[in-house]
C-alpha cells in the first residue's frame, strides 16, 4: 500500500472513530457507505482486445449496466466477473483466451463500476445483476469470478438452474462477509462492538439476513457446479484461512489451488494460475 493511501485510510479511520463517540449508529452508517462505494479510475487506453468487443447494455433498478461480448454467437458461453473497485477490461487477457479457444464470451462491470451506472453497490446488487445477465445472455458453460464477484456468483448460483457441467472458477474469493466486516473496521479503527452492531444491523435491514448468511462456505452447499477453487496464503484482502476450511469440509465438486507470494491481485495475472484457469473452463 502506498504512502498517500496510508494516510488517507488513517485519518478516515481517525474521522470515523471521533463519530463513533458521539453515535454508534451514524458511524456504522458512514462505514457501510464507505465500504460500499467503489473507488479506482478508468484507465486512459483501454487493452486492444476490449476494443473489439460488441458493447452490450441492460438495466437493473433504474441504472444502466454495460458490457461486452466477444465471439457471438457460440454454443458454450463464459461469464467473466471481477472484484470490489476493479472492472471487466483487466480480465481482457482470459476473455482474449477463451474467445479463441471458440467460446462466446461475457463480462460486464458491475454496478457502480467501470462504465456501469451507480454510485454505491453490495453482495445483493451484484448477485441480482448476475441473474439478470443469465436471463438476458445465457444459459453459461462457465464463470470466473475474483475476489468480490465470486461471493456475488455463489449467491446468485445458488438460486439459479445448473448442474455438474457448469464450470465455475472462485479466484481469492470474499468467503466470508464476517471477515470482510472484521478487516473493514481494524482498517478504520473501529475496535467498538457496538458499532459492528449496528453495522450488521445494517446488512440484516437491507436483506433480511444476518453476516453469516452471506457466506460462500454456506452457499456452496447448494450448488452442483464443478469448482477450481485459487487463494493465495499471503492475501491480505480476503484471509486464505476462510478457504482452508471450505477445503477442509471436503466438497467432492470442489478442487483448490493455493498459491503463494501473489497475494489478492497478482493472482490473477500469474502465468501458472492463468493456465490452470483456462485448461479448466476450456
Amino acid at each position: 500500500m502506498k504512502v498517500i493511501q496510508k494516510i488517507a485510510i488513517g485519518y478516515t479511520g481517525f474521522k470515523f472513530r471521533v463519530l463513533s463517540l458521539f453515535s454508534k449508529k451514524l458511524a456504522a452508517k458512514k462505514a457501510f457507505e464507505l465500504f460500499s462505494t467503489p473507488r479506482g479510475k478508468p484507465p486512459k487506453q483501454m487493452p486492444a482486445f476490449i476494443n473489439k468487443a460488441e458493447p452490450l447494455t441492460f438495466q437493473l433498478n433504474g441504472f444502466n449496466i454495460n458490457g461486452y461480448r466477444w465471439n457471438h454467437p457460440q454454443q458454450k458461453k463464459i461469464l467473466i466477473l471481477h472484484g470490489f473497485s476493479s472492472a471487466a477490461y483487466k480480465f481482457s487477457y482470459y476473455a482474449e483466451a477463451f474467445a479463441n479457444k471458440g467460446f462466446e464470451v461475457i463480462a460486464f462491470d458491475a454496478p457502480a463500476h467501470g462504465s456501469s451506472e451507480g454510485k454505491t453497490v453490495n453482495a445483493v446488487i451484484y448477485s441480482e445483476m448476475i441473474k439478470k445477465v443469465i436471463e438476458l445472455y445465457g444459459p453459461f458453460h462457465g464463470f470466473l469470478a475474483h475476489s468480490f464477484g465470486g461471493l456475488a456468483l455463489s449467491l446468485a448460483l445458488e438460486n439459479t438452474p445448473h448442474d455438474s457441467n457448469t464450470h465455475v472458477v472462485l479466484i481469492a474469493t470474499v468467503t466470508e462477509t464476517t471477515s470482510a466486516i472484521d478487516t473493514a473496521m481494524k482498517m478504520l479503527g473501529l475496535k467498538n462492538e457496538e458499532v459492528k452492531k449496528e453495522f450488521n444491523k445494517i446488512i440484516y435491514n437491507l436483506s433480511g439476513q444476518t453476516s453469516e448468511w452471506y457466506s460462500i462456505r454456506r452457499a456452496v452447499k447448494n450448488m452442483q457446479a464443478k469448482i477450481l477453487w485459487i487463494h493465495d496464503e499471503d492475501d491480505d484482502i480476503t484471509p486464505a484461512a476462510d478457504t482452508i476450511k471450505v477445503k477442509e469440509d471436503n466438497h467432492s465438486n470442489i478442487e483448490f489451488m493455493i498459491t503463494q507470494g501473489l497475494g489478492h491481485r497478482r493472482i490473477y495475472h500469474d502465468e501458472d494460475v492463468r493456465k490452470r484457469v483456462i485448461d479448466f473452463l476450456g
